[in-house]
């Protein structure tokens, strides 16, 4: 059984400290080259495909800014 994973990110409550990108497996997520209202880069998906849905980039990350849907694909 295999799962995909979506990500909504509140790129406005990131403060791009890149933390929750060490904790991806599939190298799925990284800091955008944007900023937001603070001056900070924000996280993006850059590798929708690959995305399990594992949840390490929710559970890492300190402020709590990332929400993880998992849907199997059959």
């Amino acid at each position: 059984m295999a799962f995909r994973g979506t990500l909504v990110i509140d790129t406005e409550g990131c403060k791009g400290c890149a933390v929750c990108t060490t904790g991806c497996p599939n190298k799925c997520i990284a800091l955008s080259k944007m900023v937001n209202k603070k001056g900070y880069n924000y996280l993006e998906m850059i590798n929708e495909e690959a995305c399990i849905g594992c949840a390490n980039c929710a559970v890492i990350c300190p402020d709590g800014v990332i929400t993880v849907y998992r849907k199997r694909i059959d």
